[in-house]
């Protein structure tokens, strides 16, 4: 066995007062991120002078006496406010020194900031009979659905677009490992169906998004069509946000069922090393793919695998669609081409069963199997 992290998600059902001062809290929080935020670029332009994490937060007892409404807010809180600029301006940082698109560090408008951090468990939250209690707000009613396993090290309270609010336990837990499986899969995956595995069965596209889409733009219609800042927008934003955050937990729920079944049943597990963010450039395709969320059930499987004790290998997908599983033969195959048939041993199957066997083979090969 050993320690990793495991988050569960939990939602509140605060009183409409517990409710206000969960969003003053946000308000304050965001203030007070803006405001580090300037310091740090006015220090730069004016002085060429970084400002350090730990000065920020020494900042923050003069700043309680200038705004005294910082004073409502848990310290810790505040305290991981400081946290996340300064994480920030290390992102930012990484990405000039890997020469990749910088991304400087943005102001947050109102509204744009949408969760805070207890970073010390138990201190400032902690559940407690059907309730968890949030130090200078009370007692809010949560629902539990299981008992947390391990040690909780943070809690983070967070507000969605849709006004629902949820709390994030964050906990350190030994995993133990699943029985042992000797059974080895190979995943392709596509749009016409989800994934085809090696052993023959495909799960299908859902296209949550396409389900969708006759709603959606009902929706957005209705919304454009209100003034700006008025009650009957916000009220039609938060429909629209309804129908996104449906269309989240539909397919969320998808791909944790689906790479649950595939982490319980096979004790290897090989999949496509994609880059979706290159393929997005192809406009054509570019909402399909992001509907299909490859990426987070290629993360799902790999932190599952990782909890269950199971090998998991994600390998370069070159040619695996032209190779003939069989006898090695490449050849040139149009997206539009379902059937691969192999001129030279005469085989004849689907493309993406062809393509997950040859995943599975590169992927064995690199295990040395």
């Amino acid at each position: 066995m050993w320690r990793m992290l495991k988050a569960y998600q939990c939602r509140l059902y605060p009183t409409k007062k517990q409710a206000k001062m969960l969003g003053q809290w946000l308000e304050e929080c965001r203030w007070l991120y803006n405001h580090f935020l300037a310091e740090r670029k006015e220090s730069w332009q004016q002085y060429q002078k970084s400002i350090r994490y730990f000065d920020q937060q020494n900042s923050l007892p003069q700043l309680k006496r200038e705004r005294p409404m910082l004073a409502d807010v848990h310290s810790q809180v505040l305290q991981n406010v400081s946290v996340r600029i300064d994480l920030a301006f290390k992102a930012f940082f990484r990405r000039v020194k890997a020469g990749e698109k910088p991304g400087y560090p943005r102001f947050r408008g109102k509204g744009r900031y949408n969760s805070f951090t207890f970073p010390q468990y138990p201190s400032g939250c902690s559940p407690k009979n059907g309730r968890l209690y949030v130090s200078k707000i009370g007692h809010i009613k949560i629902i539990l659905h299981r008992p947390l396993e391990g040690t909780a090290k943070t809690v983070t309270i967070r507000r969605t677009p849709t006004g629902k609010w949820f709390a994030t336990f964050t906990c350190e837990w030994e995993s133990s490992p699943l029985p042992k499986r000797n059974r080895a899969v190979g995943i392709d995956l596509g749009l016409t169906a989800f994934a085809t595995l090696s052993t023959g069965d495909k799960i299908e596209n859902p296209k949550f998004v396409r389900a969708e889409e006759k709603a959606l733009s009902k929706a957005q219609r209705a919304k454009d069509r209100q003034p700006q800042r008025s009650p009957e927008r916000d009220h039609k934003r938060r429909v629209v946000a309804r129908i996104h955050e449906r269309i989240a937990w539909k397919r969320r729920d998808f791909i944790h069922q689906h790479s649950r079944r595939i982490v319980n049943e096979f004790g290897i597990i090989v999949t496509e090393n994609l880059n979706v963010n290159r393929m997005v450039h192809n406009h054509c395709l570019a909402k399909s793919i992001m509907d299909a969320a490859w990426s987070g059930f290629g993360e799902l499987l790999r932190v599952k695998a990782e909890w269950a004790g199971r090998t998991f290998l994600a390998v370069n997908p070159a040619y695996t669609t032209q190779d003939c599983h069989r006898c090695g033969h490449r050849q040139p195959i149009a997206l539009s081409e379902r059937v691969f048939q192999c001129p030279c041993c005469g085989l004849s199957c689907d493309r993406d069963h062809n393509a997950s066997l040859n995943i599975l083979r590169l992927g064995l090969q690199s295990l040395g199997i």
